[in-house]
């Protein structure tokens, strides 16, 4: 016990000096009216006809008026309709975008089986390049289909987008009150974060475009899916309506 407490100590204050030696260059802290669309765009409906079911066979329709600022958060609403879910993705692709630092996001994740919310990134080439090849950073995921538990991975072209770059990590508890997200992110390596401990670091010997595709600007995505390959095709109606809240989103550097 007294070990892992060091360790986490330990952990906690490499995080602090890190940040320390960094600048705060940009933040989002949701704190007006409506969302910041000089920062945000709104992605909706079902990803069709290019992307249906948003790759992965997803459930959910993606609307601007499932979400709301409040009190300092956003509030992103995930709701059963008749014959459909409803939910809300957002980017900052072509606003905001960021090579190398610390990202981290402040959040409160929904829970119930068939539920995903995510804080990940996309490499800003991927309208010339497409995907996996253009990269992704999975900063949180979360599937109700498995409580207690969070996915940090990495998607590159060498992994045929397949989840090999990956860690799942148990967090008794997640699923109450708010966490902190976070990765640290170099020329060399990226090392994941929660709640300042450190879960997982990717680090490839040979970095090339097809195993390293991270030295480029990359934006934010913030979203919850409902069901899917990964989320889990068994959906429990009852979980609904569910809320996921962001605090606020940083970026040191």
């Amino acid at each position: 016990m007294k070990k892992l407490l060091f360790l986490s100590l330990l952990s906690f204050s490499f995080c602090l000096a890190q940040k320390e030696k960094r600048k705060l260059v940009w933040e989002e802290n949701f704190s007006g009216k409506q969302l910041d669309e000089s920062a945000w765009n709104f992605e909706l409906g079902n990803g069709c006809p290019n992307n249906c079911g948003w790759g992965n066979n997803e459930k959910q329709l993606y609307t601007n008026k499932n979400h709301e600022l409040k009190e300092g958060h956003l509030v992103i609403r995930i709701e059963k309709e008749a014959d459909h879910y409803t939910s809300t993705r957002i980017t900052t692709a072509g606003k905001k975008e960021f090579q190398y630092g610390r990202m981290e996001a402040r959040a409160k994740i929904p829970s119930g089986k068939g539920i995903w919310p995510a804080y990940w990134m996309l490499g800003s080439n991927i309208g010339k390049v497409g995907w996996p090849k253009c990269g992704e950073i999975d900063i949180l995921e979360y599937v109700g289909r498995e409580p207690d538990m969070v996915y940090t991975s990495l998607h590159t072209q060498d992994s045929h987008g397949n989840t090999i770059n990956s860690k799942k990590t148990a967090f008794p508890s997640i699923e109450e009150g708010f966490h902190i997200y976070a990765i640290e992110w170099t020329k060399d390596k990226i090392e994941f974060f929660v709640d300042d401990q450190s879960v997982y670091t990717f680090a490839p010997e040979l970095k090339n475009e097809n195993t390293w595709p991270f030295d480029q600007p990359f934006f934010f995505i913030v979203n919850v899916a409902v069901g899917g390959n990964f989320g889990g095709h068994e959906v429990d109606d009852r979980i609904f309506p569910q809320e996921y809240l962001i605090d606020y989103i940083r970026v040191y550097q």
